[in-house]
């Protein structure tokens, strides 16, 4: 079993920034993505942001230009700058990773949480 350790979060002005971090330890076989989701009180789980093992990412439009995902593959982390936070942005964020164990075999793990709050 893989075990995320998040880190970061807390209250922020608007405007402010952030940063997240996310790191896997266990019995790691081989990560393949890993990213963040957030949730809102009242919302769905939405994906933030993913990377893949070779460095691809991609982006929720909400936060396009304003947010960056990236990874050391060597410490099996992933990190999310948040720049040019919005009160929107308020949310419980989770990091998941995903794992290939086999051909027929994967993993799915998640972060226990971590609190984003923008707020004047």
């Amino acid at each position: 079993q893989v075990q995320l350790v998040e880190s970061g979060g807390g209250l922020v002005q608007p405007g402010g920034s952030l940063r997240l971090s996310c790191s896997a330890s266990g019995s790691i076989v081989s990560i393949n993505d890993m990213g963040w989701y957030r949730q809102a009180p009242g919302k769905q789980r939405e994906l933030v942001a993913v990377i893949t093992s070779g460095g691809s990412d991609n982006y929720a439009d909400a936060v396009k230009g304003r947010f960056t995902i990236s990874r050391d593959n060597a410490k099996n982390t992933v990190y999310l700058q948040m720049n040019s936070l919005k009160p929107e942005d308020t949310a419980v964020y989770y990091c998941y990773a995903d794992e290939i164990i086999a051909v027929l075999e994967r993993g799915s793990y998640w972060g226990q949480g971590t609190q984003v709050t923008v707020s004047s």
